[in-house]
């Protein structure tokens, strides 16, 4: 029964293929055939049934994980002797970690503010238009790109060729400096603007989705407000920052937190663009250096937890600002 856990041939994997199909036309029957009897259940049993598999996979895949990261985090790169707090004093005095947590500080402020105000300004300016939908489909495109496609595309944007001669720079950016008399540069080595042309790449990328949530909530906003407020004279920017931001302050703070947790677990585009050289590196990634490159056990540990402290406050945040939201309503 080798060939189900390792398939190598055709007939093999259609085999695989098959018992795969059948399985889930028996789980599916049980299912539609098994209702009856599942009514007839105790409710203790149904709910066991429902959500005991959950509960097994969060403890063993979530929760079981995250404690012993926790414990690794207070010992050596071994995993033997126990060190205290050291790996997190490392973590937070070092110079090199130092670097780290100011990028890692900079995508976080920057990227969440960038592309939500993009996204929010893009929404009020072609919220029905004539050409609203395409309009809004360019900006969403970028969000059907993985991360690491797009670090590849920008990354050929970001290109750089000496500027010897008549060289040709086959870069954007740096075509365009040339064309506008302006030489070319390295825009992923020289520091620390390098941080910025990479937050610039996902900050292109999320403004897509803030636009679309933030465009929802601006539908959403009632006819007689808007009209209210026309009425005691106010257009334009007056609009906007009285009628428009204040009714759409849920779907912001949505907006921005969703943002910034994935910010916070920015991996693929420093790991495509710069490979976390040149000064470039945030938590996400330097925790999977450590851990996996420099086999530094503890120190990735501890650099794990330290980007799960982060995204706690921001959870937390989110929360009570839904609960805030509905109590309103």
């Amino acid at each position: 029964m080798d060939w189900l856990l390792h398939p190598d041939t055709t007939p093999e994997k259609l085999a695989l293929m098959l018992v795969a199909i059948l399985l889930f036309v028996a789980v599916m029957g049980l299912i539609l055939f098994g209702i009856d009897k599942i009514k007839r259940l105790p409710v203790w049993a149904v709910v066991l049934g429902f959500l005991g598999p959950t509960v097994l996979f969060l403890v063993f895949g979530l929760l079981y994980p995250g404690l012993r990261t926790v414990r690794a985090s207070f010992y050596d790169n071994k995993g033997r002797e126990f060190v205290g707090v050291d790996n997190y004093v490392r973590a937070f005095t070092e110079d090199q970690f130092q670097i780290v947590l100011r990028n890692t500080l900079l995508w976080v402020v920057l990227v969440p503010l960038l592309a939500t105000f993009i996204g929010l300004v893009y929404a009020v300016l072609v919220d029905r238009s004539r050409f609203e939908s395409f309009a809004k489909t360019l900006i969403f495109l970028p969000m059907a790109i993985s991360l690491v496609g797009a670090s590849i595309i920008w990354k050929f944007v970001y290109e750089y060729r000496p500027d010897q001669g008549q060289i040709q720079q086959i870069g954007l950016a740096n075509q365009i400096l040339v064309w506008l008399g302006l030489p070319p540069q390295q825009f992923l080595l020289d520091q620390p603007a390098n941080t910025l042309f990479l937050i610039a790449v996902m900050v292109w990328i999320q403004a897509g989705f803030a636009m679309t949530v933030l465009s929802a909530a601006i539908k959403a906003i009632p006819d007689d407000i808007v009209e209210a407020a026309r009425l005691d004279g106010l257009h334009g920017v007056g609009m906007f920052r009285y009628i428009t931001v204040p009714s759409i302050r849920p779907a912001l703070v949505v907006v921005l937190t969703t943002i910034a947790m994935a910010t916070l677990k920015v991996f693929d585009i420093v790991r495509t663009m710069t490979g976390g050289n040149f000064n470039t590196s945030v938590v996400a990634y330097e925790f999977y250096t450590q851990s996996f490159r420099a086999q530094q056990q503890g120190l990735g540990a501890a650099l794990a937890v330290l980007l799960f402290v982060l995204v706690i406050p921001i959870v937390v945040y989110n929360v009570r600002q839904l609960r805030l939201a509905e109590e309103i309503r």
